[in-house]
């Protein structure tokens, strides 16, 4: 049962990667500057393409960046754990 449940989860995970369509996510002025610079042997569009990636990248870094030091400063070491002999009573 447990093993079904990894299953499903990485399917929901993978999916969407697998089955989405491409986009089109640049505005038409820089499609087409964008273009017709490639067209003439720039090179502004291998520049926006390493900004795009930059942009992408950012908030994954920062995140892991912070869960890290979540990680370091609540890890615990060496915890003793006191638990009483008696019974509780609850009436």
């Amino acid at each position: 049962m447990r093993v079904f449940r990894i299953l499903i989860v990485l399917f929901i995970l993978i999916a969407p990667a697998i089955i989405s369509a491409p986009a089109k996510a640049q505005c038409a002025m820089c499609q087409a500057t964008v273009e017709s610079n490639l067209k003439g042997g720039g090179s502004t569009g291998k520049g926006l393409n390493g900004g795009i990636m930059y942009l992408l990248a950012a908030p994954y870094i920062a995140m892991a960046g912070i869960g890290f030091l979540w990680y370091k400063k609540y890890r615990k070491k060496n915890v003793a754990i006191d638990i009483r002999e008696e019974k509780i009573h609850l009436n």
